[in-house]
C-alpha cells in the first residue's frame, strides 16, 4: 500500500475511529493555539485519546491548511538541502518515502540540522552532513557493524549506527532492513 493509499484509508476511518470529522479536529487544534506538529500530536493523544497515526494525520492536515502560519517542517527540510546540498535532496526523498511505508505511526520530524524518524521514540535520523554526503543514523543497539553499517561513535549520541550515502545508488535493501528493525524496536 502506497503512502497516499494509507492516508486515504485513514481519512475514511477518521470518523469511525475518533468519533469526529477532520473539520472538528482542525477546530480543536485551532482552539488549542498550538502551532508545532509535535505539540499538536501530543495534545491530541493526551487530551483526546487519539492514536499516534490519527493525531499525526490531523496535525499534518491542520498545518497544511492553516493560513495563519506556514508549515515550519517544510522550510526546515528545504533549508537543510539548500546552499550546495540540493543534489542530495533525492536521497532524503527516497528514504522518507520508504520509511513512511513501515506504519501509520511513523513521524517525520524535521529539526534544524537533521530530520528525526520517530515512532514511540526516535529510531533514526537523516542528516545532510556535508555537501557530498547524507548520513542516516539508525538506533539498533547491540547490532554488530556490517557492510556499510558502522558504529556511530562520536558522530551522534542519539543513534547507535550510521550509514553514509553519497548518491541514491548507495541506498539498498540492507539499509531499509536496518531502518525497519529500528522502527520495530521503537514500538
Amino acid at each position: 500500500m502506497s503512502p497516499e493509499e494509507m492516508q486515504n484509508s485513514m481519512m475514511k476511518n477518521l470518523i469511525a475511529k475518533t468519533g469526529n470529522t477532520l473539520e472538528h479536529w482542525k477546530a480543536v487544534v485551532a482552539a488549542s493555539g498550538l502551532a508545532k506538529h509535535g505539540q499538536i500530536i501530543k495534545m491530541l493523544k493526551s487530551d483526546h485519546s487519539m492514536t499516534h497515526g490519527f493525531a499525526n494525520l490531523v496535525a499534518h492536515k491542520y498545518l497544511k491548511t492553516d493560513s495563519a502560519s506556514a508549515n515550519p517542517d517544510t522550510d526546515l527540510v528545504a533549508e537543510m538541502y539548500a546552499k550546495g546540498k540540493d543534489h542530495l535532496r533525492p536521497i532524503y526523498d527516497v528514504l522518507v518515502e520508504q520509511v513512511k511505508t513501515f506504519g501509520s505511526d511513523v513521524e517525520i520530524a524535521p529539526k534544524r540540522a537533521y530530520v528525526a524518524l520517530r515512532r514511540k521514540k526516535q529510531f533514526g535520523l537523516i542528516q545532510p552532513s556535508t555537501k557530498t554526503r547524507v548520513d542516516v543514523g539508525i538506533n539498533i543497539k547491540g547490532k554488530d557493524p556490517e557492510g556499510n553499517l558502522e558504529a556511530s561513535g562520536s558522530w551522534n549520541s542519539m543513534v547507535s549506527h550510521r550509514v553514509r550515502l553519497a548518491s541514491i545508488d548507495e541506498i539498498n535493501d540492507d539499509l531499509f532492513s536496518w531502518l525497519k528493525e529500528a522502527y520495530d524496536n521503537a514500538g
